[in-house]
């Protein structure tokens, strides 16, 4: 256009900027409003959708005021389309951005779900929003007319210069992928190790896994490392896990009675102590003659691996007092030695004092 700027075209552009501006923060609270009645839903889609308009829709209306305003400029046909496609930019950036955000929250929010505890695999997380990222970086290049077929050249030529210079950081996100698709290790599970480390996995992250020791300590594991590694899962093939405790009473016990009085007691621990299975039926083994008396184990569940602490100091408190109450003895560590007749060595008379 080859006019000159009227007033008319001030007030025209005022508005249009007012009334972008305005929207967008009417929109804002409107859409705030909005969030704090989805929270109170179950359902949490309706969350996720709100949260996006929330960011997305001030910003359309923004650049809705900002398109206007330029349409109503005396603007060169060169300068108006630069305008646009910095809109178009900004609107493809901001799109970004958030359909990152929430696609990731979604992956984080799927791992907590399946997992059941407090932690996360966060090279998923990250994955995923490197990749959102990448596809629209692409989209905008298009649109903004550069050829992106030159650079996904250039990116496959140097990506083997990279991955020569990254060989460990690579295997470890490479094993930490193997381990969280082969379900090996989730976070939430209880593990130990070959070398004596052991503990919950709270992070799978893109070069280690984090494992917070039951003294709250983090042990920080590359991920090459713990899938070479020997390993015990404590939450494969199941979550619950037999609780073996061993006891002795001495050789005058009535074994019927004894066995009798302590699934009493494991049955009374296993239904009033969280973190037992109510419905396990526990059971007694005999199996060793000792030198005090007779050893057997008595076989508990717990529901997960930090249960059965608490279950077995309840159950030797419970077993310790009705084994007093019902006169069974549990044997002192000792030892009698009984010699025959022509072996024992008589003592010397003493002194009279």
């Amino acid at each position: 256009m080859n006019r000159a700027l009227t007033l008319h075209d001030v007030i025209v552009v005022g508005a249009a900027l007012v009334c972008g501006a305005a929207g967008g923060v009417l929109l804002r609270l409107a859409l705030r409003w909005l969030g704090e009645r989805a929270r109170a839903t179950r359902w949490s889609g309706d969350d996720i959708i709100v949260d996006t308009l929330r960011t997305l829709a001030p910003w359309a209306s923004m650049a809705a005021g900002v398109a206007a305003a330029a349409a109503a400029l005396p603007l060169t046909p060169t300068v108006g389309h630069d305008v646009d496609q910095t809109l178009v930019a900004a609107l493809i950036l901001v799109t970004t951005a958030t359909a990152a955000r929430v696609v990731a929250d979604l992956v984080r929010s799927l791992a907590l779900s399946r997992s059941g505890v407090a932690g996360t695999a966060t090279i998923f997380v990250n994955i995923t929003r490197i990749a959102v990222l990448a596809m629209g970086v692409l989209i905008l290049l298009e649109t903004l007319g550069v050829s992106i077929a030159p650079l996904l050249t250039a990116l496959g030529v140097g990506g083997l210069a990279v991955a020569l210079a990254l060989q460990d950081t690579l295997a470890n996100l490479f094993a930490g992928v193997h381990i969280l698709a082969s379900k090996t290790v989730q976070p939430g599970h209880y593990i130990r190790l070959s070398s004596g480390e052991e503990g919950y996995v709270v992070d799978i992250n893109w070069r280690n896994t984090a494992v917070r020791q039951l003294s709250d300590n983090l042990v920080i594991i590359p991920n090459a490392k713990l899938g070479n590694t020997i390993m015990t899962n404590f939450h494969q093939p199941e979550q619950q896990m037999s609780v073996m405790v061993q006891a002795k009473v001495g050789y005058g016990s009535d074994l019927d009675h004894v066995e009798r009085v302590t699934v009493e007691v494991a049955g009374k621990v296993m239904s009033g102590v969280e973190g037992g299975v109510v419905d396990h039926e526990a059971s007694v083994r005999f199996h060793t003659f000792g030198e005090s008396g007779i050893d057997f184990s008595v076989f508990l569940r717990a529901l997960e691996f930090s249960d059965q602490y608490l279950i077995k100091h309840e159950f030797m408190k419970e077993l310790h007092r009705r084994f007093r109450a019902e006169g069974i003895e549990i044997p002192l560590p000792t030892r009698t030695l009984v010699l025959p007749d022509q072996d024992r060595v008589p003592l010397p008379d003493r002194p009279a004092i």
